[in-house]
Order: structure tokens, then sequence, then C-alpha cells
């Protein structure tokens, strides 16, 4: 018997997805604070975690749990191999490596699809229709933060493919609580889902510490020009 996944997940994961927004890279993101260095690294490793996500989906395509969510709509990363080519130039594929906290969210993502593919599915939620949902603020935030143009390096935000994106995600709502799963599976699920917003705190996690340094970088300038200021009017004087 199908049950409600869809507002299990929603409801299951509040505390989680807040946890995630309150990291210092995410809160700084959010308020416009954004270092090019760290934001680079970040679409690298989502480059590896979306790469070994829709490899297992496609993999896994007729599979009657996992197959009906795979919606190519979705799809993110050609996307990012277009920003990865912006941020590093052509020769991208050997300038990037992803983090610790990447390889093992890619790790866990290959681990559930070996052992049980419908965990997937919380992955999938927590990704796509977090990015589905709140890409164009994130985009126009990144842009205007590191002067970007409409398109440079913002790839990823966007869905060309999805005209509706209120009517899309009302359909994938649909396509969740039509899953052939029970009960026990859905709690599954919901706890994976949790778990898949801690592998993507513990990737900004890695990130604050760039983050940090870039602003003390800049705090440091601000200081020793305003040193140097008072000694011109000193001398001045």
């Amino acid at each position: 018997m199908a049950v409600a996944l869809a507002s299990q997940l929603r409801e299951g994961t509040k505390k989680a997805h807040t946890m995630a927004e309150n990291t210092g890279f995410v809160s700084c993101f959010l308020k416009g604070v954004v270092d090019k260095a760290s934001y680079r690294t970040l679409v690298a490793d989502l480059y590896f975690v979306y790469s070994a996500m829709e490899e297992e989906f496609g993999r896994l395509r007729e599979h009657p749990v996992v197959g009906p969510v795979a919606f190519p709509e979705l799809n993110r990363r050609e996307s990012l191999e277009q920003d990865l080519a912006f941020y590093f130039g052509g020769d991208w594929r050997n300038a990037v490596q992803p983090t610790p906290g990447a390889q093992q969210y890619v790790e866990r993502l290959h681990q559930v699809a070996q052992e049980c593919p419908e965990l997937l599915v919380g992955h999938h939620y927590t990704r796509y229709i977090g990015d589905l949902s709140g890409g164009q603020i994130l985009k126009n935030i990144a842009q205007k933060a590191m002067s970007l143009g409409e398109h440079d390096g913002l790839r990823f935000y966007e869905f060309a493919a999805i005209a509706d994106e209120k009517g899309f995600k009302a359909n994938y709502r649909t396509t969740l609580d039509g899953l052939p799963i029970d009960q026990a599976m859905a709690d599954r699920i919901v706890e994976e889902a949790n778990h898949a917003f801690h592998l993507n705190m513990t990737m900004f996690q890695e990130l604050e510490g760039n983050l940090i340094a870039a602003i003390g970088k800049v705090l440091f300038g601000f200081l020793t020009r305003r040193q140097r200021s008072g000694s011109t009017e000193v001398a001045a004087a």
C-alpha cells in the first residue's frame, strides 16, 4: 500500500534543513558573503555528487521505486560541467577533485545503490527539490556577490527543461506518494534524507575554513590600509 511519502519527507527533514541553513558557509552565502575560491570548490564537490547520483539513477531506471523519480529534467551534471569550465578553464577535469566530505557523500550514494536502492529517493529529494526550490534566489545572490554575468558559472541553478516549477513539484510529490513502498521503507527513506542533509553539512563545514580565511584577508587588508592612512595623517600633522 502506498504511503504519503512527500509530506513525511517534508516534515521529517525540517530540523536537518534548518541546521544545514545555519552552517557558517550557507549562512554567509544567504547574506551575500561569497568567496569565489570556496564557491568553485563547492561547484566541484557538487559535480562529483551529482555524477554519482545520476550514474546510479541511470543504472536503476527500471527499478520500481527508484526509476519513477529519475526525472531527466532535473539532471545537473551537464550544467555543472559548464560551470566548472567557467571557473577552472578547459582543462577543468584535471584541475578538480572531491574534498573528503564530497568523497564521503559519493561513497554513501554508491553504497545505498548497492545495498538498498530505495534509499536513493531520500537523496534525490534532498538535493534536487532543494535546488529547484531555492535555485533562482541562490543564483541571484551568487551573481551579485561575485559580479558574474547572467549565466557565467551559474548554470547549476538553471532548470531550462522545467517551464512550470510549481506544476513540476506537484507532479513530483504525486510521484513520491505513489511509490510502491510500505511505512517501514518510508521511515528509512526519511532517515536517509536526514543523513543526506548531514553529508551536505559536512561539505559546507569544510568550506568554512576557506571562507573565514578569505574574510580575514579582507579585514587584514582593510585594517592595514587604515593604519597606513593614519600614519600618513599623523606625519602630515
